[in-house]
């Protein structure tokens, strides 16, 4: 595995490329690819995924020739009890014909477990401080090039009540990881944004105590977002100076054992990742049983150790979005901000792979640019509420619909599993 690499030490980046471990998810699709079908042909081959040097072992070879019967019955009744193995498989679907099936397949379980309607949610970054030195992040403690800025409580709230206005059933309220705002700072903010409407909020900003969870949680805060992004613990401590998986993981627990609706997820493409290591990624969500998940491309950012590394690849990305939902039918995936801005139409693309939840930005204008995880964010396009009106056009003309609802998982207890019968027809079981 990767060695001896810290963020802000001087020759990190020919430490990384020097190591033989596999890369895989790099590079871009062509651009002028325009829909689903078009993408499935073009994915880089398994035997060019994965490097000589890691020998899976036959039970997570590609699914080829007859296998890809098998993998449509995974979809269609085997989803529940994926393991890594089945996950490694999936992930390793020829292009083409399995690469496509792989896609229909998340497309009718998503459809059967979560339907038609796509969750809007908005989001507003609120602080671009960072107390961590993660070695892909253009937020990064010592990224001295970026101008810093911090949102006021009142700024938070107009910018929500703005949103709520415009017609956003959740708010999700994210930030570096910056402990200028306390605990009790968070929670008066969430009750402020409670006190407008009947909305969610949804929080995304880091590690903290239990007891700080709590008392956000106890504000009325619904759900959190805190992605793992990789399941690999050596490679997660080499990306991460000063952390560990083992600490993440922890407060997802924590997260989940207080009442949020919890969400990780992970990239893809990230320098020193294999196929294994993102069926563990998605194999690590189903054991957390997380209530939501994003999963996006890496999109290296000039002013950081990692800014002479490809991007991921679009076609993997959707790939492990795709096998994701067939883990976790009940969960919602959104569609990320760095896919669409990979690929234009990221969004259409993702929604027809197994998402079902589209985050606009909606923070005021003269802060947006300064929130720079990656460059040239897709975001950055959105107008000022977001462009939900442009976006329920653009998911009617897909045969998809805007939600009214707040967009909360199904509990565990109220889950049954829909089936279909010979004619085709949905049933519950």
């Amino acid at each position: 595995m990767v060695s001896n690499i810290r963020g802000g030490e001087t020759g990190n980046i020919q430490a990384f490329k020097q190591t033989e471990v596999s890369r895989v998810c790099q590079g871009r699709v062509h651009a002028t690819i325009a829909d689903r079908r078009e993408l499935a042909k073009t994915a880089l081959t398994p035997g060019e995924l994965i490097d000589t040097s890691i020998h899976l072992d036959e039970s997570t070879e590609p699914v080829t020739g007859q296998d890809m019967f098998a993998l449509t019955e995974i979809c269609h009744d085997g989803f529940i009890e994926l393991d890594v193995r089945d996950i490694a498989r999936m992930l390793q679907a020829r292009p083409g014909d399995e690469t496509e099936s792989l896609f229909a397949c998340a497309d009718r379980i998503r459809k059967r477990f979560v339907g038609d309607s796509v969750h809007i949610r908005g989001i507003i970054e609120f602080s671009n401080y960072c107390v961590r030195n993660c070695l892909y992040c253009g937020l990064r403690r010592d990224n001295h090039k970026l101008s810093r800025y911090r949102m006021t409580p009142d700024e938070i709230l107009t910018a929500s009540q703005n949103g709520i206005q415009s017609g956003y059933r959740t708010i999700v309220l994210q930030s570096g990881e910056d402990p200028y705002y306390s605990a009790q700072d968070i929670a008066l903010i969430v009750e402020g944004i409670k006190s407008f409407r009947d909305v969610a909020v949804t929080l995304s900003i880091g590690e903290r105590a239990r007891s700080e969870y709590a008392a956000m949680r106890s504000a009325g805060a619904d759900r959190f977002l805190l992605k793992h992004e990789t399941a690999d613990a050596k490679l997660y401590q080499q990306l991460h100076p000063g952390a560990s998986l083992k600490t993440r993981v922890e407060c997802l627990q924590n997260l989940k054992s207080l009442g949020f609706q919890v969400g990780s997820g992970f990239i893809v493409g990230l320098p020193g990742q294999d196929i294994s290591t993102i069926a563990e990624d998605i194999a690590l969500l189903k054991l957390l049983d997380c209530d939501m998940a994003g999963i996006g491309p890496f999109i290296p950012h000039p002013d950081t150790p990692l800014a002479s590394y490809p991007a991921g690849d679009v076609t993997m990305t959707l790939k492990a979005l795709a096998v994701a939902r067939q883990a976790l039918p009940y969960a919602n995936f959104p569609v990320t901000t760095a896919l669409s801005t990979l690929r234009q139409d990221g969004r259409q693309l993702a929604l027809s792979c197994g998402g079902n939840v589209i985050m606009p930005n909606i923070t005021p204008a003269k802060y947006r640019a300064l929130y720079e995880i990656y460059p040239d964010s897709a975001s950055l396009k959105d107008p000022e509420d977001g462009g939900i009106r442009e976006i329920a056009g653009m998911l009617k003309a897909i045969g998809r619909e805007v939600s009214t609802t707040k967009g909360d998982t199904l509990p565990k207890e109220r889950r049954s599993i829909p089936t279909v019968d010979s004619n085709n027809h949905e049933r519950m079981r």
